[in-house]
C-alpha cells in the first residue's frame, strides 16, 4: 500500500525566458499532476511568491533581470531554511557553483534542460529533503 502524502506538494519555478518557463512549468504539470506548480519571470517576483505561498522546492535560473536566482535563494533561505532548489543555467562559471554551494542546492543543471533529469532530480529533491513545518 501507497503512503499518504500528508501534505501538498508545490513548486515554484523562476526563469525569466518566457518561452522556457512555460514549457517547463508545462512539462512538470503533467509529469506530476498532484504538485501546484508555480511561476516567476525574475528573482523579485519569485521571492514574492515564495512568500505568499511558501513552495517546498524553488527551481531557479541565475540570470534574471531585477533580482538574479542567487540573491533570491539567499533571500529564502532567510525565510525558510527548508526550502529545496534546483539550479539551472546556460552559464557553467564556478563562481555561481561556489554561491549555490553557500547558500545549498541539491541539484545543478546545465541548459539546455534535459527533462529526464529535471525529472530526476525533482525526484530526488522532494524525497531528500521533506518538509518539515
Amino acid at each position: 500500500m501507497a503512503p499518504v502524502q500528508s501534505q501538498s506538494i508545490s513548486l515554484l519555478i523562476v526563469e525569466d525566458d518566457v518561452n522556457s518557463r512555460d514549457v517547463i512549468a508545462r512539462l512538470v504539470g503533467l509529469k506530476y499532476p498532484d504538485y501546484t506548480i508555480y511561476t516567476a519571470d525574475n528573482g523579485k517576483r519569485g521571492l514574492e511568491i515564495f512568500k505568499e505561498h511558501t513552495p517546498g522546492m524553488v527551481i531557479t535560473d541565475i540570470n534574471m533581470p531585477e533580482m538574479d536566482g542567487i540573491e533570491m535563494a539567499r533571500e529564502i533561505k532567510s525565510l525558510n531554511t527548508n526550502a529545496t532548489y534546483i539550479v539551472m543555467t546556460a552559464y557553467s562559471d564556478k563562481n555561481y557553483l561556489e554561491k549555490f554551494t553557500e547558500i545549498g542546492f541539491c541539484a545543478y543543471l546545465m541548459k539546455p534542460i534535459d527533462f529526464k533529469e529535471l525529472f530526476a532530480m525533482i525526484d530526488k529533491c522532494g524525497s531528500a529533503s521533506p518538509l518539515e513545518i
